[in-house]
C-alpha cells in the first residue's frame, strides 16, 4: 500500500449546538461530539469503526465526508486539505467522496422514482444519466432494472439499502463511508449487502470505512478497527491483533458484550474468502 493515506484525520474535532439544552434569548450552549482524533485510511484498505451508541460513530463518518465542517484539526482526502474547503471546492471531490447512509428511507427521497434517485448524481457531475445508466446500477447492486420505475416505499429495507448503495457507487468514488448500513435488516439481507459490498470494494477499487455495533460483522470485514468512546479514540489497531490480544478495558468489554463464537484463525481466514470474496 502506497506510504500516504488516502483520507487522514489529524486532531480532528467537531463542536455542535446542545438543541436539547436551547433555551429562549441565550446563546446555544454547544457539545464536545469529537476531540482529537486521528486516523487514516489506506488505499484498498476496510476501516472499521466501532463503540457504543454515543460514541460519536456517525458524527464521525459525517464529519470524514465533510457534511460537517470539523472545528478543529485537519482533514485530508488524496493529499489535499479539505478541513475548511468551500461548498464550489468541496463539490469537486463529491465524485471521489461518498457515503452510505444508515437509514435508506430517510435518505432516499420518497418522491423521486429509484431511477431518478440514481441518475441525479450523474446529471449533477455533468455525466451521461440515461436510464440505460439507471439499468445497469440496478443491475450491478443485485436489483431487476425494472425497479427504476418504483418508488423507495414500494421496495423492501435491503432493497432501499442497495439503491442507496447503487447511487454512492454512481460516480465511482475511490472512497465510501458506510454507515451501520446493514443494522436494521434481517440476517439473509445483511450478508447479501456485506457480500456485495465485498464485491464492490475489490471491483472498483474502493477503500471503505465501515461503522457498525456489530462486532462479528467488523472481524470478517475490516483490516483495521478504530474504537471510539466519548468522541475519543481508545485504541486502534489490526483486526486480528484487537479481537485477540488488546488489553483496553473497554474494548475488552465491547467484545465480550457480543456473542462471538471461539473462531479458529483458519477457519475465518477461509471464510473470508468463501463467502465475503
Amino acid at each position: 500500500m502506497p506510504d500516504t493515506p488516502i483520507l487522514q484525520a489529524d486532531q480532528l474535532a467537531l463542536r455542535l449546538p446542545d438543541r436539547a439544552a436551547r433555551r429562549l434569548f441565550r446563546a446555544t450552549p454547544h457539545i464536545d461530539i469529537l476531540r482529537g482524533i486521528d486516523l487514516s485510511l489506506q488505499r484498498g484498505e476496510t476501516l472499521g469503526i466501532v463503540g457504543e451508541s454515543g460514541s460519536g460513530k456517525t458524527s464521525l463518518g459525517r464529519t470524514l465526508v465533510r457534511l460537517y465542517e470539523p472545528t478543529g484539526g485537519v482533514l485530508r482526502f488524496e493529499g489535499a486539505d479539505i478541513t475548511h474547503l468551500g461548498a464550489a471546492a468541496l463539490r469537486a471531490k463529491r465524485e471521489r467522496l461518498q457515503m452510505i447512509f444508515q437509514d435508506p428511507q430517510s435518505s432516499l427521497n420518497p418522491r423521486h422514482t429509484v431511477g431518478r434517485i440514481l441518475t441525479q448524481p450523474l446529471a449533477a457531475f455533468g455525466h451521461d444519466a440515461t436510464p440505460k445508466h439507471a439499468a445497469a446500477l440496478l443491475e450491478r447492486v443485485g436489483l431487476p432494472t425494472g425497479f427504476a420505475a418504483r418508488y423507495p416505499h414500494q421496495l423492501s429495507g435491503g432493497q432501499r439499502q442497495r439503491v442507496g448503495i447503487a447511487r454512492a457507487i454512481a460516480l465511482r468514488p475511490a472512497v465510501v463511508v458506510a454507515d451501520e448500513i446493514v443494522s436494521g435488516l434481517d440476517v439473509s439481507s445483511q450478508a447479501i449487502i456485506l457480500t456485495l459490498l465485498a464485491d464492490l470494494k475489490r471491483e472498483l477499487g474502493l477503500s471503505l470505512v465501515f461503522i457498525s455495533h456489530d462486532l462479528s460483522v467488523i472481524r470478517v470485514l475490516c483490516d483495521r478497527v478504530l474504537v471510539l468512546l466519548g468522541g475519543e479514540v481508545v485504541e486502534c489497531d489490526g483486526t486480528e491483533a484487537l479481537f485477540s490480544g488488546s488489553t483496553q478495558p473497554y474494548t475488552r468489554r465491547l467484545i465480550e458484550a457480543i456473542p462471538l463464537p471461539e473462531v479458529d484463525p483458519a477457519w475465518l481466514d477461509e471464510k473470508k474468502q468463501d463467502v465475503l470474496f
